[in-house]
């Protein structure tokens, strides 16, 4: 199937309405932070995106077949409930910004992962990444402000972008033994198992009462209709009429704008050091996705 080029206009568009969609979500999953607790958003979230998906897949008429159990569930244990999950309880006492460029640090972690359990070989660049997400994330933790609250929230952020990417490794081997899974099935399973599972742990652990402020409709139905469905739609989009190393740039431009509507509509201003981590992530992030970059380049010229 052929990929159209990178002057194609509309899938152009759709990667920045892609990205402004994920970039603001931080902001609604930090504000709901205020009327609910994070396993019964998570939960809420799940249900009503899982819900969302399979309504599309019937539109698009995919069918309702499940995708491999055993894989699927372990990458909604990872995916969902462990990124997303980790995520809205580090929100509960960290920044959105944060909290969304330390999520994102997953493509390291898939790079170290993927060195460890698949046999891929680090290069010198993905070595000089990680340098240098090392150094940026000593500064945006700053351990030595031996701040409590705010290096409980770091850590589960830190470990929400772990749990993404060992989701990406399960994906990867699943994606090797069953190469025709459709994506947008997977997504849909996936997020019914994490709302199964995310139902129970919210049910067994202690959290605030739920206000039913308007706020909490707004996020839920962001995160469920825009965030989930109709992101999810576009990223298909976006990736069968560009190039695949186009549509990651959204990889690196979300926790940018991430930081950045933060700071506008949150008031969340990093500081210097603070700041300095974040553009020293962001440099490693880029570093990565060049690397992936030069791969698929190599990869399309040797099989010419």
């Amino acid at each position: 199937m052929a990929v159209s080029g990178k002057s194609n206009p509309l899938a152009i568009g759709g990667l920045i309405v892609l990205t402004l969609i994920w970039s603001y979500s931080w902001i609604a999953m930090k504000q709901v932070t205020l009327y609910i607790g994070a396993f019964d958003f998570t939960a809420l979230r799940c249900i009503f995106g899982a819900l969302l998906l399979f309504i599309v897949l019937l539109l698009r008429g995919r069918g309702l077949r499940p995708t491999p159990f055993g894989f699927t569930l372990a990458i909604a244990l990872l995916q969902t409930c462990g990124m997303v999950g980790l995520a809205q309880w580090a929100l509960v006492s960290g920044g959105a910004g944060k909290v969304a460029i330390l999520s994102y640090t997953m493509p390291f972690w898939v790079v170290i992962l993927a060195a460890l359990f698949l046999g891929e070989r680090m290069r010198r660049l993905q070595y000089a990444a990680i340098v240098v997400a090392a150094v940026g994330l000593l500064l945006v933790l700053q351990p030595w402000q031996l701040d409590f609250s705010s290096m409980k929230s770091a850590l589960l952020a830190i470990l929400s972008g772990i749990s993404w990417g060992a989701s990406a490794i399960i994906a990867k081997r699943m994606y090797a033994r069953h190469p025709r899974v459709d994506l947008l099935a997977l997504t849909a399973w996936q997020m019914l198992y994490a709302a199964l599972v995310m139902s129970v742990v919210a049910l067994l652990v202690p959290q605030r009462s739920i206000d039913w402020q308007p706020g909490v409709f707004w996020a839920l139905g962001y995160s469920a209709i825009l965030a989930t469905a109709l992101a999810w739609s576009l990223w298909l989009f976006v990736l069968r009429n560009l190039p695949a190393s186009i549509a990651s740039l959204s990889t690196l431009a979300v926790p940018v704008c991430g930081v950045l509507f933060s700071w506008w509509l949150l008031g969340e201003n990093p500081g210097p050091v603070e700041g300095g981590g974040i553009v020293l992530i962001v440099l490693a992030l880029a570093l990565v996705s060049l690397k992936k970059r030069e791969a698929q380049v190599r990869k399309v010229t040797t099989s010419a």
